[in-house]
């Protein structure tokens, strides 16, 4: 399952995120969203997880949770059919 990420702190490292995740089950993959001029976070970000009821688990768990300070958002992601 592909999992959407807001309100990330910009401070907040992919390996942070990834074992945020990683405490509800297998994290396949972890991207942090990043202007590409600056580098720098955009604030945002995706975890993949291939088992969906560990993914909404980790959904469930960690949306509103407090990290490094900020309080996330995470829902599942929603593919953009063109």
């Amino acid at each position: 399952m592909n999992i959407f990420v807001a309100s990330l702190p910009f401070s907040i490292q992919e390996s942070d995120l990834r074992a945020s995740f990683e405490t509800f089950g297998t994290v396949d993959s972890v991207r942090i969203v990043t202007d590409k001029f600056t580098g720098r976070s955009k604030g945002f970000g995706f975890v993949e997880m291939p088992d969906e009821e560990q993914a909404t688990q980790a959904i469930a768990e960690l949306n509103g949770a407090t990290v490094q300070g900020r309080s996330i958002v995470v829902n599942p992601s929603v593919a953009k059919n063109s």
